[in-house]
């Protein structure tokens, strides 16, 4: 079965979205503002070679279809982008444009699990808080990958849910990159033990 990977920018205080802006591909949100330095981008760029799927939601697949099909590089990050299959979860998306993409609309859990099963690398998801809020609750996610940014938001939609069962996470990775950023890489443990 090949991993579902959550992959996410997110604030010291577990905020993932520009609080004064749209969640997803916004490239004047506080993220962007910091120098994640050449490691932070070979970060970025293994965990998309290690992928074959891009599973997004609406919000930020429309934010992606907007930008990246008009976007170059010489590294092949763009290329891979672009190339890559796509998986929207949406009930309102009639007609993906963006190359090699598809609606899932339907029993998403069950969808999700159906695509976890078949051969490939991996699924990776960015943005798309309330996919990845779905992902948590029917326990499908098995790594999250987070580079966590030096900078306290104090509001925002956070990555994970305020409420719900305490679920234990177990580091594989840490490392510290430019900026003072920090990439974090959690394999999913199962059920937090209580007391």
């Amino acid at each position: 079965m090949r991993k579902l990977v959550v992959s996410e920018f997110v604030s010291l205080d577990g905020v993932m979205e520009d609080p004064g802006g749209a969640e997803g591909f916004d490239r004047g949100g506080w993220a962007f503002k910091f120098d994640r330095g050449p490691d932070g981008d070979q970060f970025k760029l293994d965990e998309l070679l290690d992928s074959d799927v891009l599973l997004l939601g609406r919000t930020t697949y429309e934010g992606f279809a907007a930008a990246w099909p008009t976007i170059t590089d010489e590294i092949g990050f763009a290329d891979k982008m672009n190339g890559m299959a796509k998986v929207v979860v949406s009930t309102t998306l009639q007609n993906p444009t963006w190359n090699n993409s598809r609606v899932v609309n339907d029993d998403v859990p069950e969808a999700l699990l159906n695509l976890k099963r078949e051969s490939g690398a991996n699924i990776l998801v960015a943005g798309s808080r309330s996919l990845v809020q779905t992902l948590i609750e029917h326990r499908l996610v098995d790594e999250f990958r987070l580079m966590v940014f030096p900078i306290v938001l104090g509001a925002g939609k956070r990555l994970f849910p305020e409420t719900g069962e305490p679920t234990s996470l177990e580091l594989v990775e840490a490392k510290p990159v430019g900026g003072g950023i920090v990439t974090l890489v959690y394999a999913s443990a199962g059920p937090a033990a209580a007391g």
